[in-house]
């Protein structure tokens, strides 16, 4: 409640939402620490006869009463936003679905939030279920999507339920969540920036924004970087292939679609045991040396091909190392 109310209070045009189980207890702590103003009260429903019979032991019909009971003492209390969370939607029986929907929606819920739980889904079946689902909740019903990771398909699975007549995408930054975690906001929006015409879909998120926020919250909660994710991902923007670097050194589109300065990122080349020659004569360039090609192979072997370790460097240090080697300044 403290956070609740924390965030209640600093928010000035974003509306926030608060997450709750059918329990009328929930939504009375949620709307005591941060009353209705731009505030979505969202109640988890169990949307899968699994959850049902293994997690709550509870019948259909029982699920049904305790979510449609929920909403309607939500909007007693004054929350105009109310939305319900199907959980386990993508393994849900179509008619326990639309039950859970249709009665939610007759009790004043207003929007509805699809979730592909287990990340089980593929973009074929999601937007199935999804434009399934618009046909049941049509608009001004506001409907939005909640993906895993699971199978690597939460990005394709979120773009395929907005295609099929989502509104929006409930997202993490670096795709933070449960297991293999959540659709990543940063891939949403860059995949906007770079395919939103041709795919129909638009957002005005600030993109290049994203990225410092990011390395705040993994210093807040002591998240490690990762190395290859997309867009966020320590080497994201570092290319070490040697064939790789001798494009990127001529022209950086021959190896980069994604810009890194719209995100919030910067480009780097990176030394490994793959690295090629291009990127020693690119140092030797930078620091004026002229050197036989025996001298050069010498340093290649050296400093590229036989350097101990099998971690990658900053072109930077090589240079300062190969700086020190030849006796040049920095």
């Amino acid at each position: 409640s403290f956070t609740a109310r924390l965030i209640s209070k600093r928010l000035t045009t974003a509306r926030f939402t608060t997450f709750c189980r059918a329990v009328k207890e929930d939504v009375a702590v949620a709307v005591d620490a941060a009353g209705t103003d731009r505030h979505e009260v969202q109640i988890l429903a169990t949307a899968s006869d699994l959850h049902l019979t293994h997690k709550r032991r509870i019948s259909r019909a029982e699920a049904v009463h305790e979510i449609t009971e929920t909403v309607r003492f939500a909007r007693s209390l004054g929350v105009e936003s109310v939305s319900i969370g199907l959980e386990d939607a993508t393994r849900g029986a179509p008619e326990l679905l639309r039950a859970l929907i249709t009665s939610s929606l007759d009790s004043g819920a207003n929007a509805v939030v699809v979730a592909d739980t287990s990340g089980c889904s593929t973009p074929q079946e999601f937007g199935d279920l999804i434009s399934t689902v618009r046909g049941w909740a049509p608009p001004p019903v506001r409907l939005a999507v909640h993906c895993h990771d699971d199978l690597g398909l939460s990005l394709a699975n979120s773009i395929a339920g907005l295609q099929a007549g989502a509104d929006e995408v409930q997202t993490t930054l670096g795709g933070i969540g449960e297991r293999a975690g959540n659709t990543a906001l940063e891939q949403v929006v860059a995949l906007l920036r770079y395919k939103g015409d041709q795919l129909g879909l638009y957002t005005d998120i600030d993109s290049a924004a994203m990225y410092e926020v990011y390395t705040l919250l993994r210093g807040v909660i002591g998240l490690d970087e990762v190395r290859n994710q997309p867009i966020f991902g320590q080497y994201a923007f570092g290319t070490a292939a040697g064939i790789h670097q001798h494009g990127v050194l001529r022209n950086p589109a021959t190896y980069e679609f994604v810009e890194p300065a719209h995100v919030g990122r910067e480009r780097s080349l990176i030394v490994a045991r793959h690295s090629g020659r291009s990127v020693l004569h690119h140092l030797l360039g930078q620091l004026g040396a002229e050197l036989t090609p025996e001298q050069t192979d010498t340093l290649y072997r050296r400093h590229i091909l036989e350097r101990p370790g099998g971690d990658c460097e900053d072109i930077s240090v090589l240079r300062a190392r190969l700086a020190e080697d030849l006796g040049l300044p920095r």
